[in-house]
């Protein structure tokens, strides 16, 4: 098995990924590394949760040259503002070994101490498109010298419809340049951004067995009155948990509840403030909370090992969007259940979910997954299902 070092990366960065316990490559870094640090343009197809910071963030550091007050020399976008930050918040401490600056700008909170920072001179940029195209229509940052850019998880900037400003910003950049692109999928409009802006990109891909990494899925038909108390008997034998709600205000409701049944839990969507969602993320990743209650959008950029459990409060109506929710767990090779609550009337939508995602489960009451400790047995830990008491309006769906 190869080491980082074997790879060909700097002695400063594998010392720094040593004291952190990090020592073995993941496939996507073994693949990409060498050539990225070559000098080679990299088309990678991985799954999240599969180490593609690193497999970018330390071509980057051990390449970018040292910058000039407004002009970073390397750039990578991503979709979101949470991604942005753990993308800044993973290579900071590795930028420090190689004595190199990396700011994060992304929208939501001010711009002064952005402004000053990039005054100060910054190598590596971080940021989502948005805020970026602020700044360089003030005259803040110009991004004539960045010869290294990184676009991350391009399908969601596609989904998200960021493909035209990035394009633009793209433009802005030097040439020739190194352009790595990484993406869950390479078609579309991720297509058409690899012939445009990269020169003949070698392309590494890490296959996700059945896209759904290491997860178990459960469909479990319920009324829509008893999903709280079926969320909080889940969270309280597999936590960490992620839960998925529709709205905004379905995810403060929920969050509600859950704190009502004793769950330790904080809420992210669109209509927090960047500080609540920055604090919110923070405490989940640091296990201060149990379960996260976020929506689709906001969740985008929830990148967090060891998530245990994601429930689907509601059922998404996006295939994509039950891939990308059901991701947030069995990351990284460890394990993971994700539950479906299925309302009575949503049977012809599972159907159509399943067969797009290529999921044939059946849909089972709770109960039946708990009594035959099925659902039990993958926790690990928890053989049967928690003493709660009996569940709120059970008799009267059985009717």
């Amino acid at each position: 098995m190869n080491t980082f070092f074997d790879l060909g990366v700097p002695r400063p960065l594998v010392a720094s990924l040593e004291d952190r316990g990090i020592d073995t490559p993941f496939p996507i870094q073994a693949a990409s590394i060498p050539d990225a640090l070559a000098g080679r343009d990299i088309l990678g197809k991985a799954p999240t949760g599969s180490g593609k910071t690193l497999a970018y963030g330390l071509p980057v550091l051990a390449r970018v040259e040292r910058a000039e007050s407004r002009r970073p020399r390397a750039l990578i976008l991503a979709p979101t503002r949470e991604l942005a930050s753990q993308i800044a918040t993973e290579l900071r401490p590795l930028a420090k070994e190689m004595q190199r600056w990396v700011l994060v700008v992304h929208g939501g909170v001010g711009y002064d101490h952005q402004r000053r920072q990039l005054r100060r001179g910054i190598d590596v940029l971080v940021a989502t498109p948005g805020r970026l195209a602020d700044l360089i229509d003030e005259g803040s940052v110009s991004l004539g010298d960045v010869d290294l850019v990184v676009v991350d998880e391009a399908d969601r900037m596609a989904d998200m419809g960021f493909m035209p400003q990035v394009r633009r910003l793209l433009d802005q950049t030097a040439t020739p340049r190194q352009t790595l692109l990484f993406s869950a999928t390479l078609d579309g409009e991720v297509a058409e951004l690899t012939r445009r802006y990269q020169t003949d990109p070698v392309r590494h891909e890490v296959a996700d067995s059945d896209d759904h990494g290491d997860a178990a899925h459960y469909f479990w038909m319920v009324s829509r009155e008893e999903r709280v108390d079926l969320a909080a008997e889940v969270i309280s034998s597999s936590m960490p948990a992620i839960v998925f709600t529709r709205t905004r205000s379905g995810a403060e409701r929920v969050a509600r509840q859950l704190k009502r049944a004793g769950v330790n839990t904080e809420s992210i969507h669109g209509g927090r403030s960047q500080a609540q969602r920055s604090r919110a993320l923070a405490a989940f990743a640091q296990g201060r909370v149990s379960a996260l209650v976020a929506t689709d959008v906001a969740a985008r950029g929830i990148h967090v090992d060891k998530v245990a459990s994601v429930i689907h409060f509601d059922l998404p109506a996006d295939p994509k969007d039950y891939l990308h929710r059901s991701g947030r767990t069995a990351r990284a090779g460890a394990d993971g259940v994700v539950v479906s609550f299925v309302l009575p009337d949503q049977r012809r939508q599972l159907s159509a979910l399943q067969r797009s995602v290529g999921l044939a489960q059946h849909t089972h009451d709770p109960e039946d997954d708990w009594l035959t400790g099925e659902f039990g047995s993958r926790l690990g830990d928890v053989p049967t299902r928690p003493e709660r008491g009996p569940r709120r309006n059970r008799s009267r769906r059985r009717r």
